[in-house]
């Protein structure tokens, strides 16, 4: 099903919601439509609701008639503003739009301080890793451990975020907090890499072309770096060690160099 754009209503100084736009008189170029992820789903209308739905409202002045993509879940369509209030903007569905392929890339976590692992979070979900597991390392701090339960809402909230800014359909999963031991045995991916600093002979971005690509889990350490009892539950549990380099990087950092060299591997 589509629809006209006859009815369609820019917001003032919201140039990036136009659907088109002219440089000195050249020929108009088409824009491409801010993407928002749904909160609600049914059939040909979808809804954004609470904080959500305020934030398109208030900031960026929705209007009736105003087209975005809606990702409702399996799918992205168009979607045309038909209702406005407060704490709610309802939309009708149009055509499907087509969306780029998120390769399935795990990140399991180990928990750092919250500002710095947020920006990481933030990072590797617009890069597009497919799921993040936050672990408590035996290094990680432990007033750091104790709280991690509690932001696992808000380290979604910012997944969804950068989702949307990034032009994804969907949020990558981000788990609760989980330790180490219980994860790093079950995890039964065709290649499951651990990067440590201890690691001189392979670097990462080689492991990918003596390995078969596929589904892959990265697993980043903490401030200070792995344990050695975690680095050797690691090879018995049939991981890959490898580096990315002789710096030596801050968690965040290197949470986001793997996730952005396993995605170039797998586009």
């Amino acid at each position: 099903m589509g629809f006209s754009n006859d009815k369609l209503i820019s917001p003032i100084g919201a140039k990036e919601e136009s659907s088109c736009a002219a440089i000195d008189g050249a020929p108009s170029i088409p824009m491409t439509r801010r993407r928002w992820i749904a909160d609600e789903v049914s059939g040909t209308h979808a809804a954004l609701t609470g904080d959500h739905a305020d934030h398109l409202i208030r900031v960026l002045r929705a209007r009736l008639g105003q087209e975005f993509d809606i990702a409702t879940g399996a799918v992205v369509r168009r979607g045309r503003i038909v209702t406005i209030q407060e704490g709610r903007v309802e939309f009708e569905l149009g055509d499907e739009v087509s969306v780029a392929h998120i390769p399935n890339v795990t990140l399991l976590l180990a928990i750092f301080k919250f500002d710095r692992m947020e920006w990481a979070i933030e990072k590797c979900t617009e890069l597009g890793v497919s799921r993040i597991v936050p672990v408590i390392a035996r290094r990680t701090d432990a007033h750091l451990a104790l709280a991690a339960a509690k932001r696992v809402e808000r380290w979604r909230r910012i997944a969804l975020q950068a989702s949307e800014q990034s032009r994804r359909a969907a949020p990558p999963e981000i788990a609760a907090p989980t330790n180490l031991h219980d994860v790093v045995s079950h995890v039964t991916s065709v290649l499951r890499i651990v990067l440590a600093e201890s690691e001189e002979q392979i670097l990462l971005r080689d492991i990918f072309t003596s390995q078969p690509a596929g589904e892959i889990v990265l697993a980043v350490g903490p401030e200070g770096g792995w344990a050695e009892d975690e680095l050797q539950l690691f090879q018995k549990s049939g991981w890959t060690s490898a580096s990315l380099g002789p710096t030596i990087l801050r968690a965040e950092t290197a949470a986001i160099a793997a996730t952005a060299i396993a995605i170039s591997e797998l586009a």
